[in-house]
């Protein structure tokens, strides 16, 4: 690759990146102001919870599109909490004059109907399996195995339930002023569990052994023995209203302080704010179709890239003698996979002070239609890994290609030169 090829690719990507490597407001048909309490999705459609504060009436809107555009289909009614079943979207609402309980629908919010839980104010709602559990305001947590057609209370049938998380057989529910309730039995028997002097828990979150817990104040808490004890993280001084996770990343929205990002379960934690001027109260985080989405107190809804958010991992402390792209694993997969692939020390290609060599990895359908695009910059030698979620992306087969090298090249010319490399891998999807 000639100088002046590199500096058309730097000049393209530095482009590229400052026009779509930040937070994009999409409100068409939304309107730039609304207060979002929730967001979900069955596949390609995203759904937005809102309330119209300080009227009480919001609705549920749905994207078809990733959020580009917006349709309201539940009306007058503020939607608090929002899940998915299958085919089924459940939403959490409340009225400004009376509670209103759990609507649902199952044709993508064409229609919706009202369950039995009809007179509750819903705050949090979670799933696992066929069991649907709803946090209410002063009445605790109800359950239903019946795609809610009939609910019943739990023991914990007197507090404010803000949020509610799921592993196993383990239910835990952050309340309003009594701090986190963990179940062992799937919701029969209640233990209260103390962070130490936190007693508002608006946001849980569970990835395998960690349990996390957003704050009224006080940032974000991990425990990794199911709730017994609690630890207080890097993030210390903010007031957390969503956690979500991606693998081994943690994403926690604030309201002072916009997006947070923790990649070493809380030791650190870095802002990934690009794009906002005024960085608006995040309310709720959802990601989706390999894009994160922000819900915001009267800024709507936001959207960025997954993958240029939390990028590509170095996983290895030694440098590669070989190219190489190897299987992506779990594969078949449902819905997430990681790809590995290595870049070793070359002519022109230094490990320390020098530039890299420009990576793509490309996804592909089995028509050869360009699916997503995972890396595309300048990377150094290193053994990479990459993570794709196919949630919005029907089962089949797909290809991935790794391009190290002049991306003007052939495979033939790239591989044959010994500066560059080229493979194409296949795995399956498989839903």
């Amino acid at each position: 690759m000639n100088i002046k090829k590199i500096l058309i690719v730097i000049i393209w990507f530095n482009l590229i990146c400052s026009t779509f490597c930040q937070w994009i407001q999409y409100s068409t048909g939304l309107g730039s102001d609304k207060y979002i309490y929730s967001l979900a999705n069955i596949e390609n459609n995203i759904i937005a919870g809102i309330s119209n504060i300080p009227s009480g009436f919001g609705g549920a809107y749905v994207s078809t599109n990733n959020g580009q555009t917006w349709s309201q289909t539940l009306n007058n009614r503020m939607v608090y909490c929002l899940a998915t079943l299958g085919d089924y979207i459940f939403a959490g609402t409340h009225t400004y004059y009376y509670p209103s309980g759990i609507f649902f629908t199952t044709n993508n919010g064409l229609n919706w109907t009202q369950t039995t839980m009809n007179d509750e104010e819903v705050f949090s709602l979670a799933i696992s399996e066929n069991k649907i559990y709803a946090g209410t305001l002063n009445n605790g947590v109800f359950f239903s195995t019946n795609f809610g057609l009939n609910w019943i209370q739990t023991a914990l049938n007197d507090k404010d339930i803000y949020s509610l998380a799921i592993s196993g057989n383990n239910v835990y529910a952050g309340t309003y002023y009594h701090s986190i309730y963990v179940s062992t039995d799937n919701g029969v028997n209640w233990s209260q569990r103390l962070l130490y002097n936190q007693s508002n828990i608006y946001s849980i979150a569970v990835s395998g052994n960690n349990i996390y817990a957003g704050t009224n104040g006080n940032g974000v808490y991990i425990s990794t023995n199911n709730g017994l004890n609690w630890s207080q993280t890097a993030l210390n001084h903010q007031e957390i209203r969503t956690i979500v996770i991606y693998g081994d990343y943690v994403f926690a929205g604030s309201i002072e302080n916009g997006v947070y990002l923790s990649t070493n379960n809380g030791l650190t934690w870095s802002q990934k704010n690009e794009g906002w001027n005024s960085i608006p109260p995040i309310n709720t985080l959802h990601i989706a179709n390999n894009y994160i989405f922000a819900g915001t107190r009267y800024s709507s809804v936001w959207r960025r890239q997954l993958h240029e958010v939390v990028g590509i991992k170095n996983i290895s402390i030694s440098l590669p003698l070989i190219f190489s792209l190897s299987q992506n694993y779990p594969n078949p997969f449902n819905p997430q996979t990681k790809i590995k692939f290595s870049i070793p020390l070359s002519r022109g290609v230094t490990a320390e002070g020098g530039r890299g060599v420009f990576v793509s990895l490309i996804i592909y359908d089995l028509l050869g239609r360009e699916v997503t695009t995972l890396v595309n910059e300048e990377l150094k030698p290193g053994t990479y890994e990459a993570d794709w979620d196919g949630s919005g992306y029907s089962s089949g087969v797909y290809f991935y290609k790794l391009v190290v090298g002049d991306p003007w090249t052939t495979a033939e010319a790239v591989n044959s030169s010994g500066r560059g490399f080229v493979e194409t891998k296949k795995m399956v999807l498989m839903k």
